[in-house]
């Protein structure tokens, strides 16, 4: 992830350079960031985490600190009213986000195509990623990754099935910076059951 307006480094310069986890199981969901700034062949360790939580939602971003800041702080999610919550995240919930985005400037519009940025949401047991064209996704796997690390970490996920969620997401990352030059630790993971929005772990490759 980069500093300016896109998180994309000259190395990747495809791929969003940074690697964010999700995991849905056992009725909760665990998003974990790395804290890699990539700006071209420059790298940062950043003091501000990829992963947060915003009321009752957990989220986890790639693409822009920007488009994270605005999220964290500038978001002011909608309450669910019924459970069906495919439907409230593709409406109620992608409408104030697009226009969050919108009004922080963030969002970008190409001859009438607006697009946002890419994230992971985890919303009462359920696990969605957003897309820059602001569709959702839930994934019959019940774990997504993101980012230039998003391959190995994917195969870690597919590995430890079974395994507590926290750890599965820690292994997924520490897969991804050992293999991807755009991911480094520390490592952040908050899960949905966590109390309060400042229950966020930290982990050094040393830990």
């Amino acid at each position: 992830m980069g500093y300016g307006v896109r998180l994309r480094g000259e190395p990747v310069p495809f791929r969003f350079v940074t690697c964010i986890v999700g995991v849905q199981q056992d009725g909760r969901v665990v998003i974990g960031g790395d804290s890699a700034g990539v700006a071209g062949w420059s790298i940062t360790v950043r003091a501000d985490t990829k992963v947060f939580r915003n009321s009752e939602f957990i989220m986890g971003f790639t693409d822009s600190f920007r488009m994270g800041q605005l999220l964290r702080y500038s978001l002011v999610p909608p309450v669910p009213q019924d459970w069906d919550l495919d439907r409230f995240m593709a409406t109620d919930f992608i409408a104030v986000v697009r226009d969050c985005l919108r009004d922080g400037g963030f969002a970008r519009n190409d001859s009438g195509n607006e697009s946002g940025g890419l994230f992971l949401v985890g919303l009462r047991g359920h696990l969605y990623r957003i897309d820059s064209d602001y569709q959702i996704g839930r994934s019959a796997d019940n774990y997504y990754a993101v980012g230039s690390g998003d391959e190995y970490a994917c195969g870690s996920l597919h590995s430890t099935r079974g395994l507590d969620p926290k750890q599965r997401v820690r292994m997924a990352l520490e897969a991804a910076a050992h293999h991807s030059t755009g991911v480094c630790p520390p490592f952040h993971i908050i899960s949905s059951d966590d109390i309060s929005s400042d229950d966020v772990t930290t982990y050094d490759a040393s830990d």
